[in-house]
């Protein structure tokens, strides 16, 4: 029997990968945070993969990241009411350009307020 490199093997019924996932993470004050990502129908999820390489493809070769197994990742996320975690996503929306934003959604006009002169 030739043993895995990072402990145990998954469970049958477990979803995702036992051992090291590369998260993806952003700088912050102090050192970094986990990025999390949202699904196509809007909800929060954490985002991980197997293999350095599968993040590069996704989120590109600039995209930071730490090694983290998949029950610190959910300890880390779960404080922050994120309960669902996606292992080597295949799609992702593009970036956009570098010093370009969206453009903003039209402003609805303001009510008119009365001055003193006109009430």
């Amino acid at each position: 029997m030739n043993p895995t490199p990072y402990g145990d093997d998954p469970e049958p019924c477990e979803q995702v990968p036992a051992g090291r996932l590369c998260v993806p993470v952003r700088p912050v004050a102090h050192g970094f945070a986990a990025r999390l990502f949202r699904t196509p129908v809007g909800g929060r999820t954490a985002v991980a993969f197997t293999t350095p390489e599968r993040l590069r493809a996704v989120l590109g070769a600039d995209q930071a990241w730490t090694a983290l197994a998949e029950p610190a990742l959910r300890a880390l996320v779960h404080p922050l009411g994120v309960r669902l975690l996606t292992v080597d996503p295949a799609l992702t929306a593009v970036p956009p350009a570098p010093g370009r934003r969206p453009p903003l959604p039209p402003s609805r006009p303001r009510p008119a307020t009365l001055t003193a002169a006109a009430r």
